[in-house]
């Protein structure tokens, strides 16, 4: 059997040898290259933009990105970062960026009804923060749990994310649903509705219809089982979105602030100089009030001359 040299196997080996880690860097650096460095400068139009398209992704209802797919320019590294500059504010203008702070757990709590994480959304803390707190550990800890189990992360995903013993995991993930009762209980039903109907649905009634979530196929079944729990909250996020940029449409002049991206759960703006402060808050309470859950919906807002140098507002 051959051995894989995946980056997730690379990143067990960390620390093994040192050219483990030469290797990741120079593998992360070559995709940066060839995605983004290379091939962006001859993507720029006749008025020295670059223009995305966008299409609807059908089974989840989420945009995409393609030709180029400018959802994907990474943030979480300084190379990324660097990349992310050279997207820049026309002369004259600033950028803004408005985006939904911790949607998908908010939503997560909607459904779920779980007294404990409504009242830590209802009283303003950071959800990880909570959590961490509720479960005793640290909040690195509480968010990988409250990202993952919502997404079908089970005992042996969640150890290879914190690096722990199958065991630890186990008993994290039984802590979890301890400290959010109805949340496992929304989880567990909303994944036998899907075996009994045969399909997932959204908060306002988008639904995916999972065919082999009654299959034999161990593999695909467990895959259906995922989507199961993953399309009432990423599909009401995506709905969620959709609303708030029809809605910033017709009320917002495109003078006042040119829609040029949405990002999953960020929206970038162009606008006049010196307005970002004035028009996010304009353009907050929009997005915020666009539909009602049982949790307030809040978003965070940044303003720049750049993609990556952005200061909160």
């Amino acid at each position: 059997k051959q051995r894989s040299t995946a980056a997730s196997e690379l990143a067990k080996l960390t620390g093994t040898h040192p050219i483990v880690a030469l290797v990741i860097e120079y593998r992360e650096k070559k995709k940066l290259l060839s995605t983004y460095v290379e091939p962006l400068p001859t993507q720029v139009a006749d008025d020295g933009r670059i223009h995305t398209s966008y299409s609807v992704d059908t089974a989840a209802g989420r945009l995409s990105s393609k030709n180029p797919n400018l959802q994907n320019i990474p943030v979480r590294t300084e190379e990324g970062r660097l990349i992310r500059r050279a997207f820049v504010a026309k002369k004259g203008y600033e950028l803004l960026a408005i985006d939904y702070s911790q949607i998908e757990l908010r939503i997560a709590a909607h459904f779920s009804e779980d007294e404990a994480m409504i009242d830590a959304f209802k009283s303003g803390k950071d959800i990880h923060s909570a959590t961490a707190e509720r479960m005793n550990v640290e909040r690195r800890v509480a968010k990988a749990i409250n990202f993952g189990l919502l997404f079908g992360q089970g005992v042996f995903g969640l150890s290879e994310a914190l690096h722990i013993p199958q065991e630890d995991a186990r008993l994290f993930i039984d802590q979890y649903f301890a400290t959010y009762p109805k949340l496992h209980s929304w989880m567990t039903s909303v994944q036998a509705l899907a075996k009994e109907k045969g399909y997932a649905e959204t908060l306002c009634g988008r639904r995916r219809y999972l065919a082999e979530i009654n299959g034999h196929n161990a593999a695909l079944r467990n895959f259906a089982e995922r989507v199961a729990l993953n399309h009432p909250i990423q599909g009401t996020e995506a709905e969620i979105v959709s609303m708030a940029m029809t809605t910033i449409d017709k009320q917002i002049p495109e003078k006042e602030a040119a829609m040029l991206l949405q990002v999953h759960d960020e929206l970038v703006f162009e606008v006049p100089k010196g307005t970002g402060a004035k028009m996010a808050a304009r353009i907050q309470p929009l997005m915020e009030q666009v539909i009602e859950l049982a949790v307030p919906i809040v978003t965070d807002a940044k303003v720049g001359p750049n993609w990556a140098e952005m200061t909160a507002v």
